[in-house]
């Protein structure tokens, strides 16, 4: 691909007799927001250390900004910035300091560390923290600051290896609005999560990797699609109903899913509007009282789910192929 920031052909990492990544194979378009989505273990963090040079991969191909990441390491170093899962700043220093720090350590003068320091306070919305101590920030300050620090010299290429991790709806909804932006100006983000909605929210494209390869790889809303289209979900005024009320779905017994607790059934459909009044119908000549009924797309939790099952990918390669196909 002649526009592509990162290619991978059959990565492989080994630790011990475990396989971080067995074959992985992954594209990312230049300018966009590009999610690896998956579980802890699955390769993820593994794949963020091989791209930015901080690991050797035992096999494969790796290309980033157009260099080899083993015999061009120095080359895309000079490319890219990364934003690891634990802060790397000075906690005793201020927002200020510590970026006039990286941007020293990345071998600018002390004239234009000062300078690029403020763009950034600026930029990431910090520039009223004065001389606070990091230590005094709340946990998205933080996570701006080290997103800042990230971008020193301006990288081609970002890497951010689940940058939410452990912050609260604030934090988290600070970092979302940091990256949007960061997409708008051009630069190509590689995301790692384990967060669905975090994919959903910022991601161009999705690639959901489960042991240490990619299992389904598409735009949120065609993973959403291969996995069966649209649900109906049903909200019931009295739980002891559902047993009932799952007779009248549209859908096979094993394809319904029944939460007790939120008295609530969701089922895959196919024809929206037949669906949605057939089951309206259904429910009022039963006698079945509901509080809700809804059309939906499938949620990013269901997709994974979906993909990956119960216990993991080892057995539904097939599976696989087919959904890399639909969503391709």
């Amino acid at each position: 691909m002649a526009d592509a920031a990162i290619t991978v052909d059959g990565a492989r990492k080994k630790y011990g007799e475990k396989h971080a990544l067995g074959g992985l194979d992954l594209t990312v378009a230049r300018g966009t927001v590009h999610a690896v989505l998956g579980p802890n273990g699955a390769g993820k963090t593994t794949l963020v250390r091989i791209l930015s040079t901080l690991l050797a991969p035992d096999a494969g191909r790796i290309e980033v900004a157009g260099h080899d990441v083993v015999a061009e390491s120095r080359a895309v170093r000079l490319r890219i910035g990364l934003l690891g899962q634990h802060a790397a700043l000075d906690e005793e220093l201020s927002g200020r300091q510590n970026l006039e720090m990286f941007g020293r350590l990345y071998h600018l003068g002390a004239r234009p560390a000062r300078v690029r320091a403020g763009e950034l306070l600026e930029r990431f919305g910090l520039t009223g923290t004065g001389r606070k101590p990091v230590r005094a920030y709340s946990g998205g300050m933080r996570r701006r600051l080290d997103l800042a620090a990230s971008l020193i010299r301006d990288p081609e290429v970002l890497f951010l290896d689940e940058p939410t991790t452990g912050l609260d709806p604030r934090g988290r909804a600070e970092v979302w609005a940091s990256v949007r932006a960061l997409a708008g100006g051009g630069t190509t983000v590689l995301l790692t999560t384990q967060y669905l909605e975090e994919a959903d929210q910022l991601a161009d494209r999705i690639s959901v990797v489960d042991a240490g390869r990619v299992i389904a790889d598409g735009t949120a809303d065609a993973l959403k699609a291969a996995t069966g289209g649209d649900r109906i979900d049903v909200v019931l005024r009295d739980a002891g109903q559902l047993g009932a009320a799952v007779a009248l779905l549209p859908a096979e017994k094993d394809e319904i899913s029944v939460d007790p607790d939120r008295r609530l059934l969701s089922a895959p459909v196919t024809d929206r509007m037949a669906a949605l009044s057939g089951v309206v119908r259904a429910l009022e000549d039963a006698g079945i009282e509901a509080e809700d009924v809804g059309l939906r797309r499938p949620t990013l939790d269901e997709v994974f789910l979906h993909l990956t099952g119960p216990t993991g990918p080892t057995g539904p390669v097939r599976r696989d192929d087919r959904t890399k196909e639909a969503v391709a």
